[in-house]
């Protein structure tokens, strides 16, 4: 077998590397040829098997035990790493018991924990993954205007909505900046929006509920709430996001934040498309209009260099792989 040289790859870190956007980006730097430290809870888990398929998984992935809160664990992993990517972040599906302990801390705390890390490590690169929640909770912003990267979220319009997952995003994007501006990191962050499109991980993710509860075939719902509420939604593809985070850690002149988002509909015009490109699903029988037009921006990321995918590709692409999880079943 050849020898690899020495300095001949890049070794890099990423964060909760079994979660939805982190499989696709470990599979991506993979492909390129990085050396990869991916943080799990647990490397013997069976849900985090499917990393070691990736090719190139054998020579150049190596799994550390390690959550958020465990700085030592984090310093293991990030250890020798030119590029981190932190990723990991808590994802509510539903109401949160406990939003301190359960989104805040892991948010603000954790992502601290990653940059003290980095400081230690004396990281080349930073790549912090936002939200768009960081962005879109803004009252005071013009209503006719798209919010873009100058836009940040209200904080006090978080803890009154009880959006505890913006607040934690908010204030750790906020929090990784410091560190930026006294100049002891170089960082630049990813907004995504809501991200749909294949799971290469086995448990099944908040975000991809938005298509799977859209198309009515949880295999564990009932059929008892036939109205939905015509909400705003912005999408982006789960490859796209992936290749976003990539691209503002290769380009040298990728600076500050960067939204990534490629479509905004209306569910229920999400609903008729996705009705017309699979008809024998059950879909929600009417909708509740709501008030909540906002549009998004990711004109700075695509003058870096960023493209993304048809919403017919993700549809489809989706769609076959919640068919062969057997997560959909057609009337």
């Amino acid at each position: 077998m050849e020898m690899r040289g020495v300095g001949e790859k890049e070794r890099v870190c990423v964060t909760g590397a079994g979660g939805y956007v982190a499989s696709w980006l470990v599979k991506f730097l993979l492909q390129k040829g990085y050396i990869v430290h991916g943080t799990v809870r647990d490397p013997c888990d069976k849900k985090n098997a499917h990393l070691k398929d990736f090719e190139n998984a054998s020579e150049n992935l190596q799994l550390f035990k390690a959550d958020l809160l465990d700085y030592e664990g984090l310093c293991a992993a990030i250890d020798g790493c030119s590029g981190i990517f932190h990723v990991a972040c808590p994802v509510p599906v539903g109401t949160v018991a406990n939003p301190e302990v359960d989104l805040i801390e892991p948010s603000v705390v954790g992502t601290r924990n990653v940059l003290n890390a980095c400081l230690k490590a004396k990281a080349k690169r930073v790549v912090v993954v936002s939200s768009v929640g960081a962005v879109m909770v803004n009252p005071n912003w013009p209503k006719d205007q798209a919010m873009d990267e100058e836009c940040w979220s209200d904080r006090d319009s978080c803890k009154t909505t009880k959006n505890y997952y913006c607040l934690g995003k908010t204030i750790a994007e906020s929090e990784a900046f410091e560190y930026a501006k006294r100049g002891e990191l170089d960082i630049v962050t990813v907004c995504p929006s809501i991200v749909i499109g294949t799971m290469l991980q086995p448990t099944i993710n908040a975000s991809s509920l938005l298509l799977l509860t859209m198309l009515k075939e949880l295999i564990w719902e009932s059929d008892e709430n036939e109205s939905m509420e015509d909400k705003t939604r912005h999408l982006v593809d789960v490859r796209d996001v992936a290749e976003a985070i990539l691209l503002v850690y290769e380009k040298p002149e990728a600076k500050g934040r960067y939204i990534c988002t490629s479509y905004t509909m209306k569910m229920q015009a999400l609903a008729n498309k996705l009705k017309d490109m699979y008809p024998n699903y059950n879909y929600p029988k009417s909708f509740t209009e709501v008030d909540d037009s906002g549009k998004l921006s990711s004109e700075k990321l695509q003058d870096l260099g960023w493209k993304y995918r048809p919403l017919e590709e993700s549809i489809v692409d989706s769609v076959m792989n919640y068919e062969e999880r057997g997560l959909l079943l057609k009337k």
